[in-house]
């Protein structure tokens, strides 16, 4: 291909895309068959775990299976009314069957990265060790005119990838605490259509056309890259793994900017799509199943940067051919730490147990 900038998928890529998630939509069904639903989960007492978006939809699934296996869960959201709502529920429902779950609540606003530094200070200042983060929360706003956040970045990017990884990043002292501990990034087939263009994160220059789909998918793509370098910096001994997973094809707002085929693939949804309680079992595995550090591992030896990958049927996968390439994936990496305002070697210094300052958040000191 030489050296010249890629300007977008290739038409090949862009069909094979289509033709995955038109797979996945037909067949997922089929391919996780072998699941139990709910997925069984063993007893997780000492298990801390924070949950982004965590009041709807899988997040809200994976709180409440994690909360019932005495896990110690912290629902990171945006709304604390409606997840102090939900968690007396919760307690409701299981009175009798066990200790009371041990659920707690605390603000972020991903549409603010001072908020996620003011959120992972708060944490951070506990001392306390963090087992499993799960970047869960995400959006997707479907044929909405183009919107961007209070600190100037392109909404999907900034909620379903700038936010989290800033947030792994910032929360690595406790991760380090809790090691071997576990960073679970919700993403989705949709990264197979996605192009990153790393000149142009918010999609503004006009070489592309702005389309709610164009934003998510490549703000998932954004994402793998993203984790795939992350996954390879981090040492094997700090004992800290770094996964993605899809959840399957599971909510049903993504019909209308999809193309008319997909669309009608779609007037079947109740059979093929998943329930939320279903889209939850890769999350749910990969918080908590035993061999995903070892497949870590495994991916760590290997010489291309690809992000460990959990399908929804609980298995690995492969991401798309784009994510496998190594140049953007650097690049994506260094714009991002820039974007979210953390200095190149954040993640080094954080290893080695230094403060790191981010110029988010400093209007928050007290």
């Amino acid at each position: 291909m030489g050296s010249t900038e890629k300007k977008a998928l290739g038409w090949m890529e862009w069909l094979r895309g289509w033709l995955y998630l038109l797979y996945e939509m037909l067949f997922q069904r089929i391919t996780a068959s072998h699941l139990q639903n709910p997925l069984p989960l063993p007893p997780l007492n000492d298990l801390t775990c924070i949950i982004t978006g965590s009041t709807s939809g899988i997040g809200l699934e994976v709180a409440k299976q994690l909360a019932e296996s005495g896990a110690h869960v912290v629902m990171a959201v945006r709304n604390s009314k409606a997840a102090h709502e939900l968690i007396q529920k919760w307690q409701n429902e299981w009175s009798g069957l066990g200790a009371p779950l041990n659920v707690e609540v605390m603000e972020v606003d991903l549409l603010s990265l001072d908020s996620v530094v003011k959120f992972a200070k708060a944490w951070n200042a506990r001392l306390a060790p963090l087992n499993v983060l799960i970047n869960n929360a995400g959006i997707f706003s479907i044929g909405e005119p183009q919107q961007f956040s209070k600190d100037g970045y392109e909404a999907h990017m900034q909620v379903n990838h700038l936010a989290p990884a800033l947030l792994s990043i910032l929360l690595l002292p406790s991760l380090i605490r809790g090691s071997p501990s576990r960073v679970v990034n919700v993403n989705s087939i949709m990264h197979c259509v996605g192009f990153v263009d790393t000149e142009d994160m918010n999609v503004v220059s006009g070489k592309r056309k702005y389309t709610s789909l164009v934003g998510y998918s490549s703000s998932k793509l954004a994402q793998i890259m993203f984790t795939s370098i992350l996954h390879k910096r981090i040492p094997a001994e700090a004992g800290i793994s770094v996964v993605c997973v899809s959840p399957g094809i599971v909510h049903t707002n993504v019909a209308r900017d999809l193309p008319k085929i997909v669309q009608a693939a779609y007037h079947l949804i109740p059979y093929f799509i998943f329930s939320a309680q279903e889209g939850s079992r890769s999350s749910l595995f990969a918080a908590t199943d035993h061999q995903v550090p070892e497949y870590c591992g495994v991916l760590k030896a290997d010489e291309w940067p690809v992000c460990a990958l959990i399908s929804h049927d609980c298995r690995p996968m492969n991401a798309s051919e784009e994510a496998h390439n190594v140049e953007t994936s650097q690049k994506v990496w260094e714009k991002t730490l820039e974007m979210i305002g953390l200095p190149a070697d954040a993640l080094e210094k954080l290893l080695e147990g230094e403060e790191v300052q981010c110029k988010y958040g400093l209007n928050n000191e007290e």
